[in-house]
Order: structure tokens, then C-alpha cells, then sequence
């Protein structure tokens, strides 16, 4: 037997995904839990794009700021607590909203896997870290083909963890995607919009992000003690700002990188939310992408 239902709204950085979220709150008893691996993280909320104190007021939101930025969180964890979060939503009666582009949670916690934890092997991660990321990419694709096919080959994290997976305890990272508890039925919405647009709707996310003190939040990070060696500081955008802030480049500049990396992150996730995928719902994010959402949340709830 299936669990109780889930909906998901899933899609690239920047496409709406948030203010769907909210529109459907308005409609349907949820609450939400976000599936974004970087909203985890205390402190760092304009770079990440987390919903705003009001909305959060507004509507029940799970697993934002669940850890501090120098702290380490894995899958492993992601799935642990979001079960747990899901659980307690059913409880209430709720529907759970999946939110979120970190698709290798998303299919994660959709499909049941079973993730071991293994523990950090903090040597071989200093070695790995010394090598290119064309490099780590090229050694993880020698013991695990479909690792190295489906990371971002500028993930430098996840290809080191990928990595040290194998290393520890000789399996591939890909291999211990093994099935866990009964898979979830859902339903997944996936947002998108032509890459121009989307491209535009980044960059001025981007351009407003910084007015709204993306700098100053980064500078507060630094001087909590929070180094560019912690995995959160990799988020989108952070490192960069951190060199601006140490005088290596101009704001500008700093800001033209952000927007390139931007744009490269949104078409990596489209190899996890991919267009011609029959899991997904695909729905162009225009006027009255609301109401067709809430149609197809209606018809999956009936």
C-alpha cells in the first residue's frame, strides 16, 4: 500500500517556484517542506532565496534553517528529516508540498532510496580537494559512471563525496540509491519558461538580491566565522561575493559571475527535471499558472 499523498513543485532556480507554493497554500490545507539543499543553512537567506518571514507566518514551511552554515548536511540527513516532516503534515490531515530544485533530494525522498550514512574521511577529502574539478569528474567516472553522469561537473562537493563514498566502503555512490521505505504517490508540478526569459527573471533576481544586502549577509557570515572551506559557502554566488568583499573584484564583476554561474546551475537541474519526463507536469510559469496547478492539485486529490 502507497502512502497518503504528496504534491511537488519542482524546476529550475528562479522560475517561481516560491510564489506557486503560495498561491496553492491559498487554495489547499499544506504545509510545505522545502527540498533545497541550501535553505538548510541559518543566516543565509537572501543568497538562497528563502521565503520571507511573512510567508513562513502565513503558511507552515519544514526544513529552512535546520543547521548552521559551518555545520555539515547530507542527504542522508535531508531524508531523515523530511520523512519525519511529511509524517507529521499527514498527521494533521495536511497535504505536504515538496518545494524546491535540489533534485537529487526531491527523487530521493520520492522514490524511497535508502541512503547509508558514511562517515567523513577528512584526509581524503584535502587530497581530492587539491585536483581540478575536470579531474575529480574523470576519477569518478573510472568507478562510478552514473555518479559522474548525474552531478554537476562544477559540484566540486558532491563529486569529492561521491568519491569518498567508494573510497570508504568500496561501493558506488550511484549503487547505494537502494529502496527504503513504500515510495510516496505523488503528484509533480515542474515549472519552466523559454531560457531567455528565465535567463532575464535570474538576472534580475540577482540584481535585486544585492540591493536587498546579499553583500552585508555574506560579510555577517565571514565575520561569525564562517570560512569559503565550509560546504554552505559554495551555495551560488557566496564565494564571489566573499572576493569582492576581500577587494579581489570588483561588485560588477562580482555580480557579471554570479549571473553566468546563475544560469549554468538552472540548466544543470534541468538533467534531474528533465522536459521529457513523464513523472512531471510540466507548466509554462506565465499568468494563470495558479489556476492550472490548482486544477491538477484538485484532479490528483479527487
Amino acid at each position: 500500500m502507497t502512502k497518503p499523498p504528496v504534491v511537488a513543485i519542482v524546476g529550475p532556480t528562479g522560475v517561481g517556484k516560491t510564489a506557486l507554493s503560495m498561491a496553492l497554500a491559498e487554495r489547499f490545507p499544506v504545509e510545505i517542506v522545502s527540498v533545497d539543499s541550501r535553505q538548510v543553512y541559518r543566516g543565509m537567506d537572501i543568497g538562497t532565496a528563502k521565503a520571507t518571514a511573512e510567508e513562513r507566518a502565513s503558511v507552515p514551511h519544514h526544513l529552512i534553517d535546520v543547521v548552521e552554515p559551518t555545520e555539515e548536511f547530507s542527504l542522508a540527513a535531508f531524508l531523515e528529516l523530511a520523512r519525519a516532516a511529511i509524517a507529521e503534515i499527514q498527521a494533521k490531515g495536511k497535504l505536504p508540498l515538496l518545494v524546491g530544485g535540489t533534485g537529487q533530494y526531491l527523487w530521493a525522498l520520492l522514490e524511497a532510496w535508502r541512503v547509508p550514512a558514511v562517515a567523513p574521511d577528512l584526509a581524503y577529502r584535502h587530497e581530492m580537494a587539491e585536483l581540478a574539478p575536470e579531474m575529480l569528474r574523470s576519477r569518478l567516472a573510472e568507478v562510478d559512471p552514473k555518479a559522474a553522469d548525474a552531478i554537476d561537473p562544477h559540484n566540486v562537493r558532491r563529486l569529492i563525496r561521491a568519491l569518498e563514498v567508494h573510497h570508504v566502503t568500496g561501493v558506488a555512490w550511484s549503487a547505494m540509491q537502494l529502496r527504503g521505505p513504500e515510495p510516496y504517490r505523488a503528484l509533480v508540478i515542474g515549472l519552466t519558461l523559454p531560457r531567455e526569459r528565465l535567463y532575464q527573471r535570474i538576472d534580475q533576481r540577482v540584481e535585486r538580491m544585492v540591493k536587498q544586502g546579499w553583500v552585508e549577509e555574506v560579510r555577517r557570515l565571514l565575520a561569525s566565522g564562517v570560512t569559503l572551506a565550509h560546504p554552505s559557502m559554495a551555495s551560488v554566488g557566496y564565494r564571489d561575493l566573499a572576493a569582492c568583499l576581500a577587494g579581489d573584484v570588483a561588485l560588477e564583476e562580482a555580480i557579471r559571475n554570479i549571473k553566468t554561474a546563475t544560469h549554468r546551475f538552472a540548466r544543470h537541474q534541468y538533467a534531474w527535471f528533465r522536459l521529457k519526463d513523464p513523472r512531471i507536469r510540466w507548466l509554462e510559469a506565465s499568468e494563470g499558472v495558479g489556476e492550472q496547478a490548482a486544477e491538477l492539485v484538485s484532479e490528483f486529490m479527487a
